[in-house]
């Protein structure tokens, strides 16, 4: 098991003899470090460097698969603080000097090095990683105001400041990620506190509070299949957590469409109480539409004709999928709209009527009073009154 206080070493060398000597006379122990994996070839190491983010990898420069250069260009794009040693045969000289240009923090030769020479440069190494300043922690309140006026229109700061965790604070090693909406109404504690108390975070992934039943959680790709694991252990114990995912993603354009098109999943399942993830795909691109563009009068024709269903299939599926006609859930989602904005906005009766779709205010007016038995100021005028008592 990692001892998570340790710095963690990979090495990586096609000769077996090499990789077991340095794991067996290196005093590891005394330089607060340790061999977290070896492997005999660079496509191994690269994956063992995924897996496990070590602050030190000592490589070969010959190697079959993918050579040391190589893997030493990718572990420096992926996790530019992590310090790298080069290990060289004298033919290799010209390639151990490349390295060096291009990160690498020293070479040694394979035939000619001696114990000190090494231990002289791990505790070099140890010194410069320990001075290294931590990240900030997150501030989890800014980051989740950030997100929600991103995601409510009202702020276009969360992706620039997406950009600069993944940068500087989320550890993923240069692996893709997952994100997951985790939602836990109902069940009393919010997922990221959740985690902390089973001390499952690892510092390799992320956790983004969203409101107080649902969380953001972004987990690199090595740990996706232990993420799944966890998600199933805490269903059991707890049956209404509900959770979906986006992924895998490998850019930050990518990360935070995956953010918008989670939390527009969730809005529709709010309001009209169905999983998106339920629905055939036409008759969840047909709500989405409807609800993304509330001020649209499709009619079942249009919108057949924009998911590629004919007008009848489309009309029986709708019905089969939502449980209601489609002309029907037109006129429950406007008329839900239109009490809505009379009930928290002071928008005039013809704004309202714009942006239900229901032309000039005095065709709402009457078409509202004939749903409701009230007109549209009677209704504010009680709904504000009764808002304004329980505040």
């Amino acid at each position: 098991m990692e001892n998570a206080n340790n710095l963690k070493v990979l090495i990586a060398d096609d000769e077996s003899i090499v990789r077991k000597g340095l794991r067996s006379t290196v005093p590891w122990e005394r330089f607060g470090m340790e061999v977290v994996a070896d492997a005999p070839n660079g496509a191994k190491a690269w994956e063992a460097f995924k897996e496990h983010r070590p602050d030190i990898v000592i490589t070969d420069i010959v190697m079959p698969e993918m050579d040391g250069i190589e893997l030493l260009r990718r572990v420096k794009e992926a996790e530019e603080r992590t310090k790298i040693i080069l290990l060289s045969c004298h033919r290799d000289f010209e390639y151990a000097q490349q390295g060096i240009q291009l990160g690498a923090s020293g070479y040694l030769l394979k035939t000619a090095f001696e114990d000190e020479e090494l231990e002289g440069l791990l505790e070099k190494l140890r010194r410069e990683l320990q001075r290294r300043p931590s990240p900030a922690p997150l501030d989890e309140e800014k980051l989740e105001a950030l997100l929600f006026g991103w995601l409510s229109g009202s702020s276009g700061r969360f992706p620039a400041e997406l950009e600069r965790l993944r940068a500087e604070a989320w550890r993923f090693g240069g692996q893709d990620v997952h994100v997951y909406l985790v939602r836990t109404e109902g069940w009393g504690m919010p997922w990221a506190e959740w985690l902390k108390m089973k001390q499952h975070g690892t510092g390799n992934e992320a956790a983004i509070p969203y409101g107080g039943d649902a969380c953001y959680w972004i987990v690199p790709e090595g740990l996706q299949e232990a993420a799944n694991s966890l998600l199933i252990e805490a269903k059991g114990s707890h049956g209404r957590l509900k959770w979906s995912a986006k992924g895998p993603l490998g850019t930050s354009s990518g990360i935070a469409e995956a953010f918008r098109s989670l939390h527009k999943e969730a809005e529709l399942e709010r309001a009209y109480g169905v999983s998106g993830g339920d629905w055939p795909e036409p008759i969840q691109k047909a709500v989405r539409m409807l609800h993304e563009q509330p001020g649209s009068d499709w009619s079942a024709s249009e919108l057949a004709e924009e998911v590629g269903l004919s007008r009848s299939h489309f009309s029986i599926l709708f019905k089969k999928t939502v449980g209601d006609s489609f002309i029907a859930f037109q006129y429950k989602r406007k008329l839900r709209l239109a009490k809505g904005l009379l009930r928290d906005t002071d928008l005039t009766m013809q704004d309202i009527a714009e942006r239900t779709g229901l032309g000039d205010s005095k065709y709402f007016s009457k078409w509202f009073k004939r749903c409701t038995g009230q007109t549209p100021s009677q209704y504010r005028t009680v709904q504000k009154g009764e808002s304004d008592r329980t505040v």
